[in-house]
């Protein structure tokens, strides 16, 4: 239930007269309360907006709070993936008493919660889309000099058709100087460094969170907690910090198999973990043997970004099921590198057209392929929302498949007997094995 601020109750911005009008209570937390506001009097600003409002203790137990929101607010948002503060406000009288408003969640976006309570069942590619976005989006974080010290469940929200993500709680970020403010992270989320009380929140304990959180999007499960779990009768703080920072160890250390999953306690993790291709499980490794002693050893936002742009790639439907599956060979050939049956009805996999691009980039061509900027011109930035190429089924021939150009450039192709034809845009390129393809400035190559 609320207690700070009532339906109706107007607040004003600190720099100007400019007001904003409660209108309902959406949620609180040990910081404070949010609301759902408008803007009031203002030409042409109708669009609703968050508005949070701190309790006076925290306020006083941070009192670097406001000069932080001061300084995020002029800086600005590193991306339009964050709901970053857009003006602090006060209530009048009581001059100590403040908060800020924020861009408004959309109704489409769940939170990481709802995933791992299995309340919320994305695709694959969905699922790796968001994690995708969240490595890219911290990444720009970081690259203006902040550290965001609490990347956890509760932050992060995403869509489960398009995988499309929501940062909030940005009133948590500050600058990257290892100090930080009241907020040292979330248990299960803080790297073993800040458990143990050595240091405070900045950009390598931000790394091994983001690791934490996409292990539990993709595996359900935390990557500590196994064997050594099970042997705890009371999980107090002692028991937390000694599984979480004195004696921390990955459940798949390929070195020690110690701290392995058992059956009957952490079915997920033993279920999920052999269907990732090894390029994403070595990063966990990475960050999980290495990474627990060495922060600098810890995959970077660009190493996960790159990874989860390959595992999208990835992606192919089984034949039988329909379920998605991830292709992971050492070369075009026709073995899968994990696995050679679906995980769900475990059928002999029959892969679809697929295509290398420059000889190592692969992704799969399958009904419903889209490429993007990035697939032909590695300088371009991650975009989801225009297609340069789609797999497209011949009109008259269902058996006969293309790929179609919705670039502005014309492409290059020639086929396994030599032929070449130009692929203007708009036109469609039949798909054959051994088919090599000119993107501009790369190569793709089809295997069948």
């Amino acid at each position: 239930m609320n207690q700070l601020l009532n339906p109706g109750e107007k607040v004003q911005t600190l720099s100007t007269e400019f007001s904003y009008e409660v209108e309902a209570f959406l949620g609180g937390g040990g910081q404070g309360e949010v609301y759902r506001a408008r803007p009031v009097a203002r030409k042409g600003a109708h669009t609703p907006v968050a508005l949070k409002w701190f309790f006076p203790h925290y306020v006083r137990l941070d009192p670097n709070l406001r000069a932080r929101l001061e300084h995020a607010i002029d800086t600005g948002p590193p991306s339009d993936r964050f709901l970053w503060p857009q003006a602090l406000l006060h209530g009048g009288v009581k001059q100590s008493d403040f908060g800020y408003v924020m861009p408004l969640r959309e109704e489409r976006f769940v939170g990481i919660t709802d995933l791992v309570t299995r309340q919320t069942v994305p695709t694959f590619r969905a699922l790796v889309t968001a994690g995708f976005e969240l490595a890219h989006n911290y990444l720009q974080l970081h690259a203006r000099g902040f550290c965001y010290r609490d990347i956890s469940f509760g932050n992060v929200f995403f869509d489960p058709a398009s995988g499309e993500i929501q940062i909030c709680d940005n009133d948590n970020v500050s600058v990257d100087d290892g100090r930080g403010g009241a907020i040292r992270g979330t248990p299960r989320f803080m790297a073993p460094e800040i458990v143990r009380g050595e240091v405070g929140p900045d950009t390598q304990t931000d790394l091994f969170s983001l690791a934490v959180l996409l292990f539990y999007m993709l595996i359900n499960h935390h990557p500590l907690e196994g064997a050594k779990e099970t042997q705890i009768s009371i999980f107090d703080p002692q028991a937390m910090t000694y599984l979480y920072g004195t004696s921390p160890q990955f459940i798949f250390d390929p070195d020690d198999e110690s701290n392995r999953p058992l059956p009957g306690y952490h079915d997920n993790a033993l279920a999920l973990w052999d269907l990732y291709p090894h390029f994403v499980q070595d990063l966990f490794v990475l960050t999980f043997t290495e990474g627990l002693h060495y922060p600098e050893k810890r995959a970077r936002e660009n190493q996960w970004s790159n990874a989860l742009i390959r595992l999208r790639d990835s992606i192919f439907y089984c034949q039988h099921c329909s379920n998605e599956n991830f292709y992971s060979p050492g070369a075009l050939d026709d073995s899968d590198g994990n696995s050679s049956v679906c995980w769900s009805c475990k059928s002999s996999h029959r892969l679809p057209p697929r295509m290398r691009i420059d000889g190592k980039d692969v992704v799969m061509l399958n009904h419903d392929t889209l490429l993007y900027p990035h697939h032909f011109n590695a300088e371009h930035s991650f975009n989801f929302e225009v297609p340069v190429a789609e797999v497209a089924q011949h009109p008259k021939n269902p058996r006969v498949w293309g790929l179609r150009n919705h670039s502005e450039e014309k492409w290059t192709s020639q086929n396994a007997a030599g032929e070449v034809k130009d692929v203007e845009p708009g036109k469609t390129v039949t798909l054959s094995s051994g088919l090599r393809i000119q993107f501009g400035s790369r190569e793709g190559e089809v295997r069948l």
